[in-house]
């Protein structure tokens, strides 16, 4: 699911691109399309944080935030726990008897 969010938000910055630099003159001293879509792209992202930072900061609560990290700390742990397992049982196969 993120990787096909990421590939609609690149092609929609693609064609954003394309568009920004379709409106501009053949100007040699114009800027290259990388530099445009560089620009429009960073422009996009910061709105788009700005955003997020809004709604985060209107939708804060406390209970949420501790659940999270109670959630995070549980989940790393038993990765931790899990990847040792897997690393044992990787080595032990490279390894042999």
């Amino acid at each position: 699911m993120g990787s096909r969010f990421f590939l609609a938000l690149f092609l929609v910055l693609l064609v954003l691109g394309n568009e920004v630099q379709g409106t501009q003159e053949d100007d040699p001293s114009s800027p290259a399309l990388l530099d445009t879509m560089q620009e429009s792209f960073f422009s996009y992202w910061s709105s788009a944080r700005a955003a997020a930072e809004g709604l985060y900061q209107k939708t804060y609560l406390t209970s949420v935030d501790e659940k999270l990290r109670d959630m995070y700390s549980k989940s790393s742990a038993a990765m931790s726990t899990y990847a040792g397992i897997f690393t044992d049982q990787l080595l032990t196969l490279l390894k042999g008897e």
